[in-house]
Order: C-alpha cells, then structure tokens, then sequence
C-alpha cells in the first residue's frame, strides 16, 4: 500500500512539474508541420485536443504529457516481471522520469511519445498475455513507421524460439509496413557512429547509456534472449550498423532501448544484492552518480531560460526552436495585428497556430528600420530576439 502511494505521488510530481513547463514553450516548426500537415495518428490525437479545449498550448501539450503518464504505467507493470520488491519498480519508474530524452518525449509534440507508449503496451501484452499481443501488430503499423524494427525483432524471436506464428505475424507486419512506408537508405556515405552515440547519451545520460549498453551485451553473451531484449537489441544494431554509412535519426531508435530499463534494473539489483554489504560500495557509487547526473539534466531543461544569459548568440540555445513565437503574436496581437510577412518560412507556420496569418500588409525586419515598431522579446532580462514590424505601403 505503502509503494503504490509513493508511487501515485511520483505521477502526481512529475504531471504537476511538466504542466509548469507549458507555460514557458512555443509551437516549434516540426511540431507546426504535424499539426497542419499530413494526417497521421499524432495529429488527429492533437486536433482533437485542440477542437475540444480551444486553440492554446495547454490543448497542445497535455495529450503529450498524458500519453506519457501512460507509459509511466506500463512500464511499472512490465517491471514487475523483472524485479520483485515494489520499491525497485518505483525506482525504475523515477529513473525513467528522469530521463531526458523522455522529458523531451513528454512535453514535444512528436511521434516518440505516441511510440514509446504504444512500445510499451506491446510490451505489457507480450508478458501478460503472450501471443496474443501479437493482435496489436496492424494498429502499431499505422502508428510509425519505425515499427518496422519490431516487427523485425518479433520475426527473429520466432526464428530463434522456432515459433512460426512469431515468424509469420512478423515479416508480414514488416513486409506491409516497408511497403507502405518504404525504406531510406540514402545520402552519401560517411560515418556517424560517434554521433549516434553522443546523441544516445544525450537522450538517456551518459551513466544510463553505458550500462544499458552493458546489460544488452551481457545478455547477448549469456543468452537470455527474450523478446524485450530482441526488441532493444535489434534497434540498437541497427541504429549503430546505419550510422557506418549515414546520419541516423536515433530519436527513432531510442524509444525501443527504453524498454530494456527494466532489463537493466534487474541486472543492477541482482549483482548488488549478492554482494556483501562491505562491497556494495562502488555500485552505490554508480547509481548515485547516475541519479545525479539526472537530476541536473533534468534541472538544465526546467531552468532553460537562464542559459541564455551566457550566450552571445541566443539561436545556439537548445531550447530556442522551442521559443520566440508565442510571445511574438502576444506583442502583434496587443498592436492589433492580425496578419504579418515573416520573412521565414519555419516562423510563419509557428505564428499561424497563435492565429497570425500570412499577408503583404505587415512585414517582420530584422534589419533597423526607422519607419517599423521595433519589438523585443527577452528571457530573464536577456534580448533573444529584436525585429521591426514594418507597415506595406502599397
């Protein structure tokens, strides 16, 4: 009783912490490009939002934060089957919150966070229910087309356990799915490997990364090859036999490698238990270390707005194409201006969900001009961005 009210109290801190952050965030131009491109499963999920609570950021963000919230849930069920003790699985769940990767998924209006759920539940079918998660399958297909790379997975777990509906569902699922979406393979070759590994360990910390690395390489050598493993060892490899020869975009792998958390909880807790309590000290040290260092990560994304402060350039910030536009139309909106000439095809799309349209009647500067309104935006008493609003004399 005791685990699941601290366990409601995580849930309840960290939807409270991410709400905050709405507040502090523009539309950025990818998310833009979902929510008034293609149809897709993200956007109908969003649009719905939107149509049903009005057209604010709150109505942008919150699915996001809900769907995380879910997987927050799912993968405190799957954990179960990894770990015994209730107090481990609230740790891997405060761990997981941590990560920064996953605070980007929980906030960012983008595909991860849809993945990373709908990876989870495949995952929590898989283990309570078996084969039967396999139903899932045509519903993970019209999701993504990163599912491929489970779909692969489920097809070598069959190949490897001789279970032939595994083999079947799989590379049919596969089949339709690279057929549908296609595969890119492209661009001239040249190594990103090194880069696919700065960016795993700027998703998951560097401490995280590594020892999943080790837990998924341990596993390998020992054989104890389920299909959680296959899932994240299979996406891993391929990520890192891709990045041979191309830029990879590993936020599509990542999702897949956060399944093997529990894995790698399991691992920890095991060597750390049979050890004598006089040499426990240095797997203290390695997990306090890891908890840390997330801690301040995740501290660095809460409190973005200060870095700008030691920039002299504020579009270096990591957080700048997240930025700008919403207090932008706030300022055009206060003047009475409804319709503006960004001059800048990613902002215009930015300003249309602030209700900003595109017209010749009022054109955006960043060059002085004596006859424009010169607007500035600053965070904590920085200048992030300076324009003049410059009325078409036609």
């Amino acid at each position: 009783m005791r685990e699941k009210a601290l366990f409601s109290i995580i849930i309840g801190i960290n939807f409270l912490i991410l709400l905050l952050q709405i507040q502090g965030l523009s539309i950025g131009y990818h998310e833009a490009q979902i929510l008034y491109g293609d149809f897709s499963p993200l956007q109908f999920l969003i649009s719905s939002s939107l149509h049903f609570f009005g057209q604010n950021d709150y109505a942008l963000r919150v699915p996001m934060i809900v769907l995380h919230l879910f997987s927050v849930v799912l993968l405190y069920a799957i954990s179960k089957h990894y770990v015994s003790r209730e107090g481990d699985r609230l740790w891997i769940v405060l761990i997981y919150t941590l990560l920064p990767g996953v605070t980007s998924a929980a906030l960012v209006v983008d595909n991860a966070g849809l993945v990373i759920v709908s990876l989870f539940l495949f995952g929590y079918l898989h283990l309570n229910y078996g084969r039967y998660a396999l139903g899932l399958l045509p519903f993970l297909i019209a999701v993504d087309p990163a599912f491929a790379y489970l779909f692969f997975a489920i097809a070598l777990y069959g190949a490897y356990r001789k279970e032939y509906l595994y083999i079947v569902t799989g590379t049919v699922a596969l089949v339709v799915s690279l057929s549908f979406y296609g595969i890119h393979i492209g661009g001239s070759p040249e190594s990103r490997f090194l880069d696919a590994l700065g960016v795993y360990t700027a998703i998951f910390s560097p401490i995280v990364f590594l020892y999943l690395f080790y837990v998924l390489y341990r596993r390998m050598i020992a054989k104890e090859w389920d299909l959680i493993w296959m899932i994240a060892m299979s996406a891993f490899m391929i990520s890192l036999l891709l990045s041979f020869r191309q830029k990879v975009e590993v936020q599509t792998f990542a999702p897949f490698l956060l399944l093997a958390l529990p894995l790698a909880a399991q691992t920890f807790f095991h060597t750390y238990r049979i050890r004598l309590r006089e040499f426990r000290g240095r797997y203290r040290i390695l997990f306090y270390s890891a908890f840390a260092l997330l801690v301040i990560n995740v501290l660095a994304v809460f409190f973005n707005h200060y870095f700008y402060r030691f920039l002299s350039n504020p579009t270096r910030h990591f957080s700048y194409p997240m930025h700008v536009a919403k207090e932008l139309s706030g300022v055009l909106h206060h003047e009475n201006i409804q319709c503006v000439d960004a001059g800048d095809v990613k902002l215009q799309l930015r300003l249309r969900f602030y209700e900003i349209t595109q017209c010749n009647e009022n054109r955006l500067e960043s060059q002085f001009n004596p006859y424009g309104k010169k607007v500035t935006i600053s965070y904590i008493n920085t200048l992030i961005y300076e324009t003049y609003v410059t009325k078409v004399n036609k």
